[in-house]
């Protein structure tokens, strides 16, 4: 587009419950033309606007292996997100993107693949998740380890059973002490903790880490104590974007700008940044 500001109208195709306040939205462009040139790659991201109101950040929480259609996943939390939450099925919203750096799934051809997600934080994941799995052939060993506070938090609930039955992948599933109903036959922990209990082995396997903060802060240690090394364990930052671009700075921590340089950062890099992002 010429207006680097202009969004695509995106019309709301589908919309599925995932947990209170977690929705997600396919949506399919409303000109065929535009839907026939867009193209993205996993950990790209976007914004999604309800005109009148304003802008939004999330990831495109679809793999680009499914074509025609992309999906988010969004916590109903301010003034956007509510307006979004309150659209209905038929209704046109705006979309501007893809944005942002990649995760390098060509790099990770022949290793082991190890995805650790809390809360929210899947939908980042579910992407380079189902893009993984759509080119299973490529890869060795996928586990996934997902937690949430508590069992009614725990997104993609359909999809996460249909993960449990392949055999191809191996999932574990926790939730935080007091957040087990009576019938959960998960696991009872904080994701780091989970993460220590299993002891995946760090070797010629990349983890990929997506959470709240604190979660991520108590995980990337007791990723290095198993041997994975710095430049092995991914994350993707979505925290204080705006504008999508790097024009607005809101996003600048250090020497980057998260829209543009990431969101998807290696631990090796977020060493390098001050203890803010």
């Amino acid at each position: 587009m010429e207006n680097i500001y202009q969004p695509f109208l995106m019309r709301i195709e589908k919309i599925t419950e995932e947990a209170p306040g977690v929705r997600t939205f396919r949506l399919r462009f409303e000109n065929k033309e535009e839907e026939d040139r867009f193209d993205f790659k996993a950990g790209q991201f976007g914004e999604y606007s309800v005109f009148g109101v304003g802008e939004s950040t999330f990831c495109i929480a679809s793999s680009p292996t499914r074509q025609g259609y992309i999906e988010c996943t969004f916590r109903q939390v301010g003034k956007v997100t509510t307006a979004l939450a309150n659209c209905n099925e038929g209704d046109t919203i705006g979309f501007r993107g893809p944005y942002g750096n990649i995760f390098p799934l060509e790099e990770w051809k022949g290793k082991n693949l190890l995805f650790i997600a809390g809360g929210i934080a899947l939908p980042p994941m579910r992407c380079v998740i189902w893009n993984a799995l759509d080119l299973r052939e490529n890869f060795k060993s996928v586990s996934i380890v997902y937690g949430a506070r508590t069992v009614e938090d725990l997104v993609y609930k359909s999809e996460l059973e249909e993960w449990k039955s392949r055999p191809d992948v191996n999932l574990t599933l926790t939730v935080d002490p007091g957040g087990e109903t009576p019938e959960w036959k998960g696991e009872v922990g904080f994701v780091p903790s989970v993460v220590e209990k299993l002891a995946p082995s760090g070797e010629d396997t990349i983890a990929i880490v997506c959470g709240p903060p604190i979660m991520i802060k108590f995980t990337f240690p007791v990723l290095e104590k198993l041997g994975f090394k710095e430049d092995a364990i991914y994350t993707t930052l979505e925290n204080r974007m705006k504008c999508g671009f790097g024009k607005c700075g809101r996003c600048n921590v250090g020497k980057y700008y998260v829209c543009k340089d990431g969101p998807v950062f290696t631990y090796q890099q977020l060493k390098e940044l001050p203890d803010e992002y």
